[in-house]
């Protein structure tokens, strides 16, 4: 990108919206995904939606690149600059606009971080129930670009069960609003639904609609250990076939277990090869009965041991510390690989196993945790990317377990997005009409194919080549 260009770009942001020195490029070469990092032309803050939709036009006059940036938390690739990009980032947009008590709706600029607007809500007795695991840092933004989930997705959905509309400006500097406050609304495709989890490649979302629902009145929170993973494993498919939905069913297995507790020093048992942390919350009387209910289904799978939080302030410590998963485990080796496979709830037993079956034929560690309520786990291999065999074996180990999840009928990715990181299975997962129909909708969308290119599947082979597996940092 010549300086001509660059010039451009600070007449229509202002000089103190751009950036270009190195450590400023450097900062925004990567994001939460640690195989992935590439040099931006420059980093943009900008202000309004006119400068936005004078930038993308230039990008297409000057056929230049954008890649939308929140936080930088997504763990599939999906903010990794690309050749001859600018990173537009908007997390200055950060402004809850409106808490709607009436149509029960907020609206928010895509900079509003997750665990905020929850708090914020909350002080009207209403209630956001998507809780990604950086729910303390992550935007709604990057929610809505990758429909992230959480700890509460097996009761409460994931983001896009909460989006009633959105405004994004097009990849021809258009601004389109979709959706609104009306509870049925049928006018049309629903093009809404299909922004989220687009992963910034249609476009870059300006102000979100987001629905609310009334805050639960209470909520028990229980711990179980399990010296068998099999018991683990069983006890989830026993609360789901009792037809209780707990609003969060989470699993942890040793490895994991003893790297929050190096972390949290909360009293986890070392020894257990699994945990499960399990809620239920709502109204009156059922939330102690459904309790005591998975207490006695957690028992009969021969967990070693199981126990209430006593109040709030010991279920937030319990909650806390299952949001540190990746955290604690980063501390274990230099290179954490966390990925993102879900199967049917069904075979939640047999995909745990596939995962140590990977661990052990490849010669790697993992640490394996994740929601296991609705089948979605985050297997996690520490290694160390500058030993390349090592490396090698981990990747191994990955398409190993991508292809055992899609043999079992599942999908590569529950909550994090394809991005970068996935895209080579894409094919395998959804099949090749599927593949071009996305490719046909991309292109005729953003015809130049300006925005956040190479993500998801490529399209231009520049891209392809550059993002092959031998470029990576």
């Amino acid at each position: 990108m010549n300086s001509f260009l660059k010039d451009k770009i600070k007449k229509i942001v202002g000089i103190d919206n751009y950036f270009d020195s190195l450590e400023d490029k450097l900062c925004y070469s990567y994001d939460g995904t640690p195989i992935f990092q590439h040099l931006p032309e420059a980093v943009v803050f900008p202000e309004n939606e006119e400068q936005i939709s004078l930038i993308v036009k230039l990008a297409n006059q000057e056929k230049f690149n954008i890649v939308p940036r929140g936080a930088g938390t997504g763990l599939s690739g999906g903010a990794i600059p690309v050749e001859n990009s600018i990173v537009l980032v908007m997390t200055k947009w950060n402004n809850i606009l409106e808490v709607d008590t009436q149509n029960l709706t907020a609206t928010v600029q895509p900079g509003v971080v997750t665990g905020i607007l929850q708090k914020e809500v909350e002080k009207y007795g209403l209630f956001y129930p998507p809780d990604p695991g950086s729910l303390t840092v992550c935007t709604i933004g990057g929610n809505i670009a990758n429909n992230a989930g959480g700890l509460r997705g097996l009761k409460y959905g994931v983001t896009k069960n909460y989006v009633l509309g959105t405004e994004i400006i097009l990849p021809d500097g258009e601004l389109l609003r979709t959706g609104g406050k009306n509870m049925k609304d049928v006018a049309g495709y629903n093009l809404r639904d299909f922004i989220v989890g687009s992963e910034g490649t249609l476009g870059i979302i300006t102000k979100i609609l987001l629905r609310l629902i009334p805050k639960p009145q209470q909520s028990i929170t229980m711990l179980a250990y399990f010296d068998k993973l099999a018991d683990s494993a069983k006890s989830v498919s026993g609360v789901i076939a009792s037809h209780i939905v707990p609003s969060m069913m989470e699993f942890l297995d040793n490895t994991t277990i003893n790297c929050i507790e190096d972390y949290t020093n909360i009293g986890l048992p070392r020894n257990s090869e699994a945990i499960l942390l399990i809620e239920v919350d709502g109204w009156g009387s059922i939330v102690e009965e459904d309790a005591e209910t998975i207490i006695n289904i957690l028992k009969k799978n021969n967990t070693s041991f199981v126990r209430k939080a006593a109040n709030d302030e010991e279920a937030l410590t319990l909650k806390t510390a299952r949001r540190s998963a990746f955290s604690a485990l980063a501390r274990r080796r230099p290179t954490t690989i966390l990925e993102d496979a879900t199967v049917p709830r069904s075979e939640l037993p047999v995909m745990i196993e596939k995962v140590t079956e990977a661990a052990r034929n490849f010669n790697v560690t993992f640490g394996n945790f994740g929601h296991a309520g609705d089948g979605n786990l985050h297997p996690t291999c520490l290694t160390d990317e500058r030993d390349n065999d090592e490396i090698t074996r981990a990747h191994k180990a990955f398409d190993f377990i991508f292809n055992e999840t899609i043999k079992l009928g599942g999908t590569i990715t529950g909550e994090h997005g394809t991005g970068l990181a996935k895209k080579h299975f894409l094919e395998k997962a959804v099949g090749i009409p599927a593949v071009e129909m996305m490719k046909r909708i991309k292109s005729a969308i953003d015809p130049n194919n300006i925005i956040n290119p190479g993500k998801i599947f490529s399209i231009s082979p520049r891209c392809e080549e550059y993002f092959s597996v031998g470029n990576r940092r």
